[in-house]
């Protein structure tokens, strides 16, 4: 046996945590995801502009209409981020995650790149769970955007102090903080099924373009569907069906059921639709 023989192949791991910062960089670097940051970071501020002209200055209440949390606004800033993240969360947040993730490995494959990726040695399992990783960095980042901005926001146009809860209780205004941050966690829990599904449409084809369109397309028609009382017996297992739970961390004592259920969902789409990515892109022939 030759000494070259004699030593054992290491086999490389299926994580990089080099190579995950590297890819992290290059998409928070773009000019896309930075615009598509300041479009989520300008919502908030839109909104919590448009309730202070509407309620006079803020001399008066809002009405009971509109998105849910609005009313309470004009009484406590606070509550422009559970309404901010409320008025995102339909189309805003997915559109922004769609966006990234269907032009995750398409967008390599347009740009010539995919290639070198593979060779660079990053390996398609390991290069696929970095940009899952990159994906769901991006769903958190983004909603700690909403919620940001929607903080400063709110301090700025109206009063801030204790936060009565949709029970009825009232809370100090740092425990608000607190609920605040854990309404964000929920929102960006809430968008991993559709990073794995935009991931997966990537897989697909070597268009970006087309990857982003078919992602924001799917999704805009699941959440159609999510309306149709004809469809309630298929609505529980749509991604988007548990989105806005995140209100019941407003309650005391939360009401954990529909939270768990969402996280439950969201684990499932993520599984199944990332699974179908790792065999797709596997066993895919990369000519770009």
């Amino acid at each position: 046996m030759s000494q070259a023989e004699a030593v054992p192949r290491t086999p490389r791991p299926l994580w990089s945590l080099g190579l995950l910062r590297n890819e992290i960089a290059v998409t928070f670097r773009r000019w896309r995801t930075l615009a598509l940051l300041a479009v989520l970071a300008g919502v908030p501020v839109l909104v919590g502009v448009a309730v202070r002209i509407e309620s006079g200055g803020g001399k008066g209440g809002g009405g009971g209409g509109g998105p849910a949390f609005l009313s309470q606004v004009t009484h406590n800033g606070l509550f422009l981020v559970f309404a901010s993240l409320a008025v995102t969360l339909p189309f805003f947040l997915p559109m922004s995650v769609g966006v990234l993730a269907g032009d995750a490995i398409a967008g390599e494959a347009h740009g010539g790149t995919l290639r070198y990726l593979l060779v660079a040695p990053a390996g398609r399992t390991r290069l696929l769970l970095v940009k899952y990783a990159t994906t769901l960095t991006f769903c958190l980042v983004a909603t700690l955007v909403v919620a940001l901005s929607a903080l400063v926001t709110g301090a700025l146009l109206f009063p801030l102090g204790e936060v009565t809860l949709l029970s009825g209780t009232s809370i100090s205004f740092g425990e608000g903080l607190l609920r605040a941050l854990a309404v964000a966690g929920a929102v960006a829990l809430s968008l991993v099924g559709v990073a794995a599904i935009g991931l997966f449409v990537s897989t697909l084809t070597s268009s970006g373009i087309a990857a982003m369109a078919t992602t924001v397309g799917l999704l805009i028609t699941v959440q159609i569907l999510d309306t149709i009382p004809q469809l309630a017996v298929v609505q529980p297992y749509l991604f988007p069906h548990y989105w806005l739970s995140f209100a019941d961390l407003l309650r005391d004592p939360v009401y954990w059921d529909q939270l768990q259920q969402n996280a439950g969902l969201q684990a499932v789409y993520a599984l199944v639709f990332g699974s179908a990515a790792w065999a797709r892109f596997t066993s895919r022939d990369i000519t770009a």
